[in-house]
């Protein structure tokens, strides 16, 4: 199901389709003068391969906006190749390549829900949630009087992932991590 929509009409999180390829809309840049049309600028990100562009359009054009089928589904299995997602109303389960999920494996556990976003079949990224609760396996004790700096120490996860938690928290504890960079954000 798609429409074509003027370029002025864009929000950031729509997805859209230019050049035969699938793109969403990061950011937009509307630039009007007195002695020229309205230039708009849309910093947009190529669903399939991950690219960064800027697509540069005049104010009149129009652009055909794409509707994405978003389900949420809850992580399963890891099956090697591909992990493994069902959705939990339907209990229909869906397989997506490890090559597409390389930063959302190191916050993927069982019981995290996850948003699958599809068009026309073809399924086109995954949103995991803001803040996920990892336990900590391995971390080094804390050194007495060792806060002369930032009083961090590293730590690796239960999905392997490397952050820098601070010296008080133990191997062991559940601590709550921000998937958009993957810092520690409290104890859960």
């Amino acid at each position: 199901m798609a429409n074509m929509v003027k370029c002025t009409e864009f929000r950031p999180g729509n997805f859209y389709v230019w050049d035969n390829q699938l793109y969403v809309c990061q950011a937009i840049d509307l630039n009007k003068t007195a002695m020229a049309k309205m230039k708009v600028k849309l910093k947009s990100k190529n669903v399939r391969t991950g690219s960064i562009t800027e697509v540069s359009l005049i104010g009149g054009d129009k652009v055909e906006l794409i509707y994405v089928e978003k389900r949420k589904m809850g992580f399963l299995y890891d099956e090697g190749e591909a992990i493994c997602f069902m959705d939990n109303e339907t209990y229909e389960q869906v397989s997506i390549s490890k090559t597409l999920l390389e930063w959302e494996m190191n916050f993927l556990v069982s019981g995290v829900e996850v948003e699958i976003m599809t068009y026309n079949g073809e399924i086109l990224c995954i949103t995991i949630p803001t803040k996920v609760t990892l336990n900590i396996t391995e971390s080094e004790p804390a050194v007495r009087g060792d806060t002369s700096k930032t009083a961090m120490k590293d730590a690796i996860l239960e999905t392997g992932f490397k952050t820098k938690v601070p010296i008080f928290v133990e191997q062991g504890e559940d601590i709550i991590v921000s998937t958009e960079d993957g810092s520690y954000v409290s104890r859960a």
